[in-house]
């Protein structure tokens, strides 16, 4: 079984994009974040026609969370199980996290599969800061309510959070700046003191490895990246996994490709081969690097 996440930065805008890498990577379940669909537009046709079932978490301009699957859907949650609190500014994201279209669970082939899109945060102790920490808190007694460490269970999403500083190009810089900051990995740490594994971590200790990268100023061709995009599984899941990698080839070409990379593990045996692209690339990035 083959479980990824990735926040693809527009369903719409990137659809043509995830139908090549369903094609290329052949995942069974392909958990998604920031859609940007409200559920009556999301394009569950297409994905049928590829031999996916999809369950939508949506509200339109913003946010949105999906979980596409080959192997069933079943007992779906969203929200925590709570119907979406109506936002009080709904000029602007962020604020509001738990009025926001975020957490979307469901079983699939015995494996329940949480799909999950943090809040930014933007600024630390902003307002935005401070509702990131409350959703967090959340999504904590969530688990300590309605789930269970002994079950096979993924957490995977765009977390917004780069855990340790080797999850970031260069601490200096960040340091600071949101997705680093001791609160944000507290949260963080909270749900592997919950009993949420890195699975990424698990069978990948390399270095410059990361997950999302600006658009701007040549940041993924210079591997200017954060590793925030992750998939925690508890142990009874985690002793199955045998595989994990970030799909850094997805990142790049045409169509215009989300800021974000494909992250994935094969659960019990290893699922249909690819090249990531890491090796081909370090050279080009340790030149580009020194350029810059």
């Amino acid at each position: 079984m083959r479980i990824a996440t990735w926040n693809v930065n527009s369903l719409r805008a990137r659809l043509d994009k995830v139908r090549w890498w369903l094609d290329r990577a052949r995942p069974d379940v392909l958990m998604m974040q920031e859609t940007k669909l409200a559920d009556a537009d999301a394009p569950a046709a297409a994905f049928r026609d590829a031999g996916y079932e999809l369950a939508h978490h949506g509200e339109g301009r913003w946010n949105g969370v999906a979980i596409a699957s080959r192997c069933g859907v079943s007992d779906v949650v969203t929200n925590f199980g709570l119907p979406l609190q109506p936002a009080r500014t709904e000029d602007q994201g962020d604020d509001e996290p738990l009025a926001e279209a975020r957490m979307i669970a469901a079983r699939c082939a015995g494996v329940r599969v949480v799909s999950i899109y943090a809040p930014n945060g933007r600024v630390v102790g902003s307002p935005f800061y401070e509702a990131k920490l409350v959703w967090y808190d959340r999504l904590a007694r969530w688990f300590a309510e309605a789930a269970s460490p002994e079950d096979a269970l993924v957490l995977g999403g765009d977390f917004n959070v780069a855990p340790t500083d080797e999850d970031v190009w260069d601490p200096r810089a960040c340091h600071g700046g949101t997705h680093v900051s001791p609160e944000e990995r507290t949260a963080f740490a909270r749900l592997g003191a919950w009993g949420l594994q890195d699975a990424y971590r698990h069978h990948r200790t390399e270095p410059g490895r990361y997950t999302w990268w600006d658009y701007r100023a040549g940041n993924f061709h210079k591997n200017f990246g954060m590793r925030i995009d992750h998939l925690l599984t508890t142990p009874p899941l985690l002793a199955r996994t045998v595989w994990a990698e970030i799909d850094r080839e997805a990142r790049k070409g045409k169509p215009i490709p989300s800021d974000h990379a494909p992250l994935l593990i094969d659960v019990d045996e290893p699922g249909h081969p690819f090249d990531a692209g890491w090796s081909s690339a370090e050279g080009r990035i340790a030149a580009r690097r020194a350029k810059g």
